[in-house]
């Protein structure tokens, strides 16, 4: 089941209402401009910042503080399965 047509917001929101499709494992795939590579974080990891809906931030093992925005968001995978990726 690929949803790639969905918006990246449309998808995190689902995710994280809809408790059928939002029972599982989530990970995402964001392009690291620094890596120039697709660095995956699981979803349990994130945080969605109140004041700033373009973006997420995550806490790499080193403790430094990362904020991507989320058209840098390139691919999401449920329960190991690729679900939704970006075309460009």
């Amino acid at each position: 089941m690929l949803l790639a047509m969905k918006p990246i917001q449309e998808l995190l929101s689902r995710i994280r209402w809809d408790k059928t499709f939002g029972d599982a494992e989530f990970r995402i795939g964001y392009y690291d401009r620094v890596e120039q590579d697709i660095v995956l974080v699981e979803l349990a990891e994130i945080r969605f910042p109140a004041d700033d809906h373009g973006v997420f931030e995550w806490t790499d093992p080193e403790g430094e503080i990362h904020s991507v925005p989320l058209h840098r968001i390139k691919q999401i995978y449920r329960n190991g399965e690729l679900i939704w990726r970006r075309s460009h």
